[in-house]
């Protein structure tokens, strides 16, 4: 194709897909929701798709007439020190991915249209976002929180799409969904994961081969938890050990921490008397990696319950 030919494509694309003002999307959207049998459905990212964006655009197109994918590098939750101006970004790219996987509607607003002169209002989530990620990235589940109640005020979705891998992203906003009478469902989709295990991340584009394959420590390390745990281990503390022991073998790899906790209000657990959530988080280089696995107790009793 050439170069003429590239730029008619990227015209097109902007043209039929791209909306960058909430006005523009809220219009958009009242017209597809006047249509018989509409069903709305909201895709929230950062952009720079990978597989793991597109499953859940692929869940959304199965089961909703109308799609929405956000792609805005919120910077209300990135910390100081962050890698917000280094965040991937390529609107073009994304445009023809989000075209080729049947998505009706991209918002991709600049950051004044998102937070205009004087913002100074923000959702700050309670307890639930304290823990896990939390204790070391203050502020950004308040960030997180704000940009999705955002979103769904502007789009009033049916149902919004999120990924298991950021596990307490998505307890955060169910309960915020749930305390502050959001009419919308969430559903959350599997893990998408490198051949490697490896969860799909836009980050891990800043990992050389090196870090790429010592980072496959951690679905290794979660993958012996749940194992562990069907086959009736219920100490936390001796899963945790075990699970430290196999991601200290990689020299890259700077635990931050393990954890097990209850699924749905991250509270920790001393025991996997029932279903738990097991989330890990670790630097490999400079690249700041999460992932989490359910474990579910296994053993001669969990047979007879």
């Amino acid at each position: 194709m050439s170069s003429n030919e590239n730029a008619v494509t990227r015209l097109d694309l902007r043209s039929r897909l791209l909306v960058s003002t909430a006005g523009e999307l809220r219009r958009r959207v009242d017209e597809a929701r006047i249509r018989p049998g509409a069903v709305i459905g909201l895709v929230p990212t950062m952009g720079f798709f990978h597989e793991g964006h597109l499953s859940l655009m692929r869940a959304a197109r199965a089961e909703c007439s109308y799609v929405i994918v956000s792609a805005f590098v919120n910077p209300i939750q990135f910390g100081a020190t962050e890698d917000f101006n280094t965040y991937p970004r390529d609107l073009d790219r994304d445009l023809a991915v989000a075209a080729g996987e049947g998505v009706d509607l991209m918002f991709a607003p600049p950051e004044h249209e998102v937070y205009q002169p004087g913002f100074d209002t923000m959702v700050v989530p309670g307890k639930i976002s304290e823990g896990l990620c939390g204790a070391s990235r203050p502020g950004h589940f308040r960030g997180v929180a704000t940009i999705v109640a955002k979103l769904f005020n502007i789009v009033k979705p049916d149902t919004a799409y999120f990924g298991q891998k950021d596990a307490q992203q998505v307890a955060v906003i169910r309960r915020m969904a749930t305390d502050l009478n959001f009419d919308v469902a969430i559903r959350v989709c599997p893990t998408v994961r490198e051949p490697g295990g490896l969860a799909m991340s836009s980050r891990n584009t800043y990992l050389s081969d090196e870090e790429r394959e010592q980072a496959a420590v951690l679905f290794r390390a979660l993958s012996a938890a749940k194992e562990a745990a069907a086959s009736g281990e219920t100490s936390v503390s001796r899963i945790r050990r075990k699970m430290k022991k196999m991601i200290g073998g990689e020299y890259l790899v700077d635990l931050e921490y393990v954890k097990i906790v209850n699924p749905v209000d991250l509270e920790p657990v001393e025991e996997v008397a029932t279903e738990a959530l097991v989330a890990v988080a670790a630097r490999v280089g400079r690249t700041r990696l999460i992932d989490n696995m359910m474990l579910t107790p296994g053993g001669p009793d969990a047979a007879d319950a």
